[in-house]
């Protein structure tokens, strides 16, 4: 069990930090989903360690064994959108870290409620601003089920949904008649008409 004042970490750090490559595809990744530091990165990659690692464990146990536990990890997969029900041990092989990020309740708001970037989904979650159900929850870092993700809005109190609405871009372009304004046309006479004036004035 250890000592409980000092748990057991819940992440593990890459093997080569310093890789040039993998900072770069790090900070992307932090980017694209919004995460605060390289840690909750870390976590999600040992998360997902841990459930490839249960996937391994199965295919190597006998037939009847691995049928009698494979539905059990493929339920719990599948109940938080990870793969579909019809998947196979292969699927969960395949995932990979940006799939457990997309599960992320900072992620599924950010692209349902109409938030510009994830690090304004970020704030409107730590806030308390967004609920699940009846629930609020201010933890980014939640794991949003299938049955979870439609429930999923704004708190009754919150403002967020105004000042959204707000800095909407005008999409429908309001067109103003353009009336013709017709100019009179002066005449304009021509030299040989003022030449012909002037003499029959002079005569």
């Amino acid at each position: 069990m250890g000592d409980p004042k000092y748990p057991r970490r819940v992440w593990r750090k890459p093997k080569r930090p310093l890789n040039y490559e993998l900072k770069m595809e790090e900070l992307k990744t932090l980017g694209t989903f919004g995460l605060r530091t390289k840690r909750e990165l870390w976590k999600a990659h040992t998360e997902l360690s841990r459930v490839r690692h249960q996937a391994r464990s199965l295919l190597a146990l006998r037939q009847e064994v691995r049928e009698e536990k494979e539905p059990i990890l493929m339920k719990s997969l599948a109940r938080i959108g990870l793969v579909s029900s019809d998947a196979s041990l292969d699927d969960v092989l395949n995932l990979n870290v940006n799939d457990l990020l997309a599960r992320r309740l900072q992620t599924i708001v950010s692209k349902k409620l109409g938030f510009k970037t994830p690090y304004q989904a970020r704030q409107a979650v730590i806030h308390g601003h967004i609920m699940i159900g009846k629930r609020k929850i201010d933890i980014p870092s939640y794991t949003v089920t299938v049955g979870e993700e439609g429930d999923i809005h704004f708190a009754p109190e919150s403002k967020i949904p105004e000042m959204l609405e707000k800095t909407k871009p005008k999409t429908e372009a309001v067109e103003t008649p353009v009336e013709a304004v017709e100019t009179p046309v002066e005449a304009v006479e021509t030299p040989v008409e003022a030449t012909s004036k002037d003499k029959g004035s002079s005569t």
